[in-house]
């Protein structure tokens, strides 16, 4: 049986977002790591969203800066694939709490451009349901069922290029088909 590649759901936070050159970095250690980036996007998330977003932790002492943060500027948001692409991006994000990460976990992308632990500057899925249902909230147009239907063998294959202008991988970038729409 052929085995399929994983979904999961990547953000890059604010505090990375606004700064081009760091997006364009983080966006080549990813491509480096061997990930497909499936679909992105560039979004500002409303304080409303972003307490929907984060909901699980509501009542946690650190919920409302979290949520002020979050809210705070544009993020980008990208469904990226890969063989274990949950563990593997939770592994170039590094651990959360940034001022161990920077000495223990330096290479990470958390331990090169965190600033604290709110300020960690990505967000990953820690489990195949949360992937899904995230996905589902910044890309409420994308069926990940339908997905593996009629995309997946393609990026599992290698017949995708990385398109830098819209940040995706598709067959061609001239491509105009519902699987190249960001």
């Amino acid at each position: 049986m052929t085995r399929t590649l994983q979904l999961t759901l990547a953000l890059l936070k604010p505090d990375v977002a606004g700064r081009p050159h760091i997006v364009e970095e983080i966006r080549r250690i990813v491509l480096n790591d061997g990930f497909f980036f499936v679909r992105s996007k560039h979004l500002y998330l409303p304080r409303s969203k972003a307490e929907e977003f984060y909901k699980e932790h509501e009542g946690r002492f650190f919920h409302n800066r979290l949520v002020s943060f979050m809210s705070s500027g544009h993020l980008w948001s990208h469904i990226l694939a890969r063989d274990d692409a949950i563990g593997a991006w939770r592994r170039l994000m590094g651990p959360t709490k940034v001022f161990q990460t920077m000495h223990h976990h330096p290479e990470t992308i958390r331990g090169r451009y965190g600033l604290t632990d709110t300020r960690n500057a990505t967000h990953g899925s820690d489990s195949e349901e949360t992937a899904k249902r995230e996905i589902s909230f910044f890309f409420p147009e994308f069926d990940v069922d339908e997905w593996y239907k009629k995309e997946e063998v393609y990026f599992r294959q290698g017949s995708v290029k990385y398109c830098e202008e819209n940040f995706v991988h598709k067959p061609s970038c001239n491509e105009t088909s519902e699987f190249s729409k960001v």
